[in-house]
């Protein structure tokens, strides 16, 4: 069937905004510019209010379209085309879009202008559609050039056949110096021998002596000039032995240090083992405000690992803490700590462990953290870890953010899903907070809620990033559409942030001296980190 019969033609792909500027378009039949701006401008008066239909329709055109947060992605068409397959071209499209760029906005759609084009030539060639999918359209799009592999072979090839005649005329400027010191030294030994000696051969006779007690300096150093000024017979015979750095000095030389020395000239090279560079650690505080620290000072560091349930329930919960304590001022050293009454419902299902030097608590009484010896005095100008709790159950009371993941596959083959998460433990704040869902293989969702999403292509995930949980602002959701009927393909959901306060409610009430009770000013600062946060 030809071209012209088919139902079919794409008069042009574009993005523009609510007000309906032109953002980016690829028109696939002869249009001007003002044409398509016209066009454009024209189609957000045309959409009916609180309207569900993705289409609408002039004397001249149909304008099939659908929203992309604060944009709109729209094909213009002839009133003639197939509708249903232009819907299929538009979703195509959008999903297109949704995978090459991180955040669907203006700035980034015109960023990554020059690819999409090039992936909207792949779907919609000379108005008609051609029959691919996301991943064919990808794979065009990274295709490699079988030409260019063949050059850079050609390259690499010519690179090492340079080094390897280097090496070469290398070895042939050390042969032939060898050789001219070789008869340099003949002719100055024979001259020697035969004005004093009477004989070429015995002059060489104290040469074995010599050669003895000057090896080792041979072996260990010197750049061949400095050979030149020993006397000829030793010359000779130390050419003999030879060593392999005094080789590789003479070679240095000969080539005025363009050449890496070679440990081995007749082996080839051995290969240094290269250590990996040492990746600097991300910062593990985060986003969390600055705390300034007085004279005494604590750190309130907690660190959570959960499995939850995705149908209910804990699998495993487990939380660690410890207190550090930081004195800055010799004179604030003879102090003692009251912890404040837990703010959390841990209570006594948290196991504490003192510091060795730091008095047992006394039970029934108000948590105390003093030295054994009220003689003795923290150390200054060091953080000491003077207290540790750990909890591990299986309480769900206990968690701090719950999630809800809950997947609808639908009959057409695609999945709705939606995402909601409540902070459940007030005493503590959330920042940087990331919910990773895996997707299906090959498939890239449209959302429809929420801001604040990126695709991570390292893990094929959607990564919903929300900067701040607090108890004002608690909970949230999001909402998308994806390819695929497996609701297992969502799972394990990933969970990861950094939080200001204690989970266990653990809190500094006072500081005050061992001698006298008088109060010193302390600061304080909690600190929760996730090491592993699942929903399975």
């Amino acid at each position: 069937m030809s071209r012209s019969k088919r139902g079919l033609l794409v008069l042009a792909a574009s993005i523009c905004t609510k007000g309906g500027k032109a953002v980016l378009s690829r028109q696939f039949h002869p249009m001007t510019r003002t044409r398509i701006e016209s066009l454009l401008a024209s189609f957000p008066k045309l959409i009916p209010a609180n309207s569900q239909h993705t289409s609408v329709e002039t004397s001249e055109v149909r304008y099939v379209y659908q929203s992309l947060e604060d944009l709109y992605i729209l094909l213009i068409t002839n009133k003639a085309s197939n509708i249903l397959q232009d819907i299929d071209t538009l979703h195509l499209f959008a999903r297109v879009v949704s995978d090459m760029c991180k955040t669907v906005d203006e700035r980034e759609i015109q960023g990554q202008s020059f690819e999409l084009l090039g992936a909207f030539d792949e779907i919609v060639s000379l108005g008609y559609r051609e029959q691919v999918n996301l991943m064919q359209v990808r794979s065009a799009l990274e295709m490699e050039s079988h030409e260019e592999k063949i050059q850079e072979i050609i390259a690499r090839n010519k690179e090492a056949e340079a080094k390897e005649e280097l090496k070469r005329r290398a070895r042939q400027l050390e042969m032939q110096r060898r050789e001219q010191q070789k008869r340099t030294a003949a002719l100055g030994g024979a001259g020697g021998g035969s004005s004093y000696l009477g004989g070429g051969v015995s002059g060489y006779s104290p040469v074995p002596r010599y050669e003895a007690s000057e090896t080792p300096a041979a072996r260990t150093a010197s750049p061949a000039p400095a050979a030149t000024s020993r006397p000829p017979q030793f010359k000779t015979g130390g050419m003999k032995l030879g060593s392999k750095k005094t080789r590789q000095a003479e070679l240095l030389d000969a080539l005025g240090g363009e050449v890496l020395a070679i440990e081995e000239m007749s082996a080839p090279p051995t290969p240094v083992p290269v250590e990996p560079p040492t990746l600097a650690q991300k910062d593990a505080r985060g986003s969390l405000p600055v705390v300034n620290p007085e004279s005494v000072h604590l750190v309130i560091k907690e660190t959570i690992s959960v499995s939850l349930m995705h149908e209910g329930g804990v699998k495993s919960m487990e939380l660690k803490g410890d207190m550090n304590l930081q004195v800055s001022d010799p004179s604030n050293a003879h102090i003692k700590l009251a912890l404040a009454p837990f703010t959390s419902d841990f209570g006594s299902d948290l196991q504490f462990k003192q510091h060795p030097n730091v008095a047992k608590f006394a039970p029934g009484q108000e948590k105390i953290i003093v030295l054994k010896d009220p003689s003795r005095a923290f150390p200054v100008g060091q953080a000491l870890a003077v207290l540790k709790w750990r909890y591990a159950g299986q309480d769900e009371s206990y968690i701090p953010l719950s999630i809800n993941c809950w997947p609808s596959p639908s009959n057409d083959g695609t999945c709705e899903v939606n995402i909601e998460y409540e902070l459940e433990n007030e005493n503590i704040t959330l920042y940087d907070v990331v919910i990773s869902i895996p997707l299906p293989p090959g498939s890239y969702p449209t959302v429809s809620s929420q801001s604040g999403w990126s695709l991570n292509p390292s893990t094929h995930s959607l990564d919903w990033s929300i900067p701040l949980i607090s108890p004002e602002e608690r909970s949230g959701t999001l909402e998308f559409t994806v390819g695929g009927d497996d609701v297992g393909t969502f799972f394990p959901v990933r969970v990861s942030f950094v939080a200001q306060g204690s989970l266990a409610g653990i809190g500094i009430a006072n500081v005050t001296r061992v001698n006298g009770g008088e109060e010193v000013a302390f600061s304080s600062d909690a600190i929760v980190n996730t090491e592993e946060y699942l929903v399975l």
